[in-house]
């Protein structure tokens, strides 16, 4: 977003996850030391009623300040400004914790810290996992025209080109009926093992290029429902127009990158199936790109970040992508974690909302569970447009459910890191806030 600070590069911004120290040793400026108490001849009282424990507390610690309250009278509120013991608050002077944000500020002091100002639909301090999920929905409901907008278009596409790749490039359905038939021989055994890994990897390559895409897509609505300001479809695409052939960029070099590997993975199998077993090859190709799955998906969530960061930073592909390795150092797990949630939430929307059309399509087409199961090869219109109908509405919905994550966990991290919640606050209008003051939105 041009008119918001928060997302111009930080350039130098600690993004390595660096932390600042704690606050330093006490200062006992201002504290009268405390003693035992005693009578006017020294002597310390005796008697039943009185004992001492003989291990008190070091000097100072326990002494009241002026104006405590007396036993039994509701404490009056903490006074402003300095602590109780003449030193600044927290966070504010060269004991005091200087970490990132706002909330750096408390902890260490005698109050809560204050409630967090949250002009969108998030607050503006470091999220958790319910906040991030709140957030994404909360953007879906405040901004549905331009968050489904967006997404509808995305799903008409990624279902055009599923729907042309499964039946023009693809026959999942002769490879179906051949892994089905007990007669079937070895070699067509293997090549319709191949060719159905072949088809379900090209459904799993095309959505995740679908995401990707909305994520970049709908960077601009959610930042602005960051800062709690309105956005139409037209202002969103304004903004996401320069970028969209990095994006496109950026999008091919990611999958370059993770097909790549698991290629690599699955050329010892594929040069044994093309030369001496077709079904030992396949075997070993599967258990190959098994086995680079995961150095890919490690890249992949160490990139996942880079679309957010391209969109909104304007930066170029090489810097998205070191901004995102960047941001998720130190915190892999933590995003592969949000990121799984996010997607088995779309996964389970998209069965709900895939099932009553599925089954309105062999309502109307007059075919029968196991015809579908036996591989029907040649699909009837009516079951291809009801499924399709269906299939594009779960992809509407859910698209934009990892997309809000994806950018959610960009600007947490951002803040986490680099106190993106001042510059946030500011472009929001926010009154008052990182000055250790009560925010308040303007």
């Amino acid at each position: 977003m041009t008119d918001t600070p928060g997302w111009a590069s930080p350039g130098s911004a600690p993004s390595d996850g660096q932390e600042t120290g704690a606050s330093g040793p006490a200062d006992a400026a201002g504290r009268p030391d405390a003693a035992p108490p005693a009578d006017q001849s020294g002597e310390q009282p005796q008697g039943p009623g009185v004992k001492w424990s003989k291990e008190q507390p070091p000097p100072g610690q326990w002494s009241a300040p002026a104006g405590a309250p007396v036993p039994g009278q509701a404490a009056p509120p903490p006074p402003p400004g300095p602590g109780w013991d003449g030193r600044p608050a927290a966070g504010h002077g060269p004991g005091g914790y200087s970490g990132p944000g706002v909330y750096g500020a408390w902890g260490a002091g005698w109050g809560s810290p204050p409630p967090a100002a949250k002009p969108g639909v998030i607050p503006l301090r470091p999220l958790g996992v319910g906040e991030i999920l709140d957030g994404t929905v909360s953007t879906m409901r405040t901004h549905w025209r331009s968050v489904l907008g967006i997404s509808l278009v995305v799903a008409v596409l990624t279902e055009i080109i599923v729907f042309l790749m499964q039946h023009l490039v693809l026959d999942s359905g002769a490879s179906n009926q051949v892994l089905n038939d007990p007669n079937a021989t070895p070699g067509e055994l293997g090549r319709a093992m191949r060719d159905s890994l072949l088809d379900s990897g090209t459904v799993f390559v095309i959505s995740m290029v679908g995401t990707i895409m909305a994520t970049g897509l709908l960077a601009t609505v959610i930042s602005r429902a960051v800062l709690g300001k309105p956005v139409t479809t037209g202002e969103a695409w304004r903004d996401a127009r320069p970028q969209v052939l990095k994006l496109f960029g950026l999008v091919f070099l990611l999958l370059l990158i993770c097909l790549g590997i698991i290629a690599l993975g699955a050329l010892p199998g594929i040069i044994v199936a093309a030369t001496t077993s077709p079904v030992g090859g396949t075997a070993l190709a599967s258990l190959g790109s098994l086995a680079a799955f995961v150095p890919a998906l490690w890249l992949w969530i160490r990139f996942s970040l880079a679309s957010p960061a391209l969109m909104l930073e304007k930066q170029g592909l090489r810097k998205a992508m070191s901004r995102s390795a960047k941001l998720i150092r130190g915190s892999w797990w933590r995003i592969f974690g949000l990121q799984l949630l996010a997607w088995i939430i779309a996964l389970i929307v998209s069965v709900i909302i895939a099932i009553p059309f599925f089954v309105m399509a062999m309502i109307f087409s007059g075919y029968s569970m196991a015809d579908l199961l036996n591989g029907t090869p040649d699909l009837s219109w009516t079951f291809l447009i009801i499924s399709g109908i269906g299939a594009v509405i779960g992809s509407m919905i859910t698209l934009p459910i990892t997309a809000g994550v994806t950018v959610l966990l960009y600007i947490d991290q951002r803040i986490r890191r680099e106190a993106l919640d001042l510059d946030l606050a500011r472009a929001a209008g926010v009154q008052g806030y990182g000055s250790g003051a009560p925010a308040s939105g303007s």
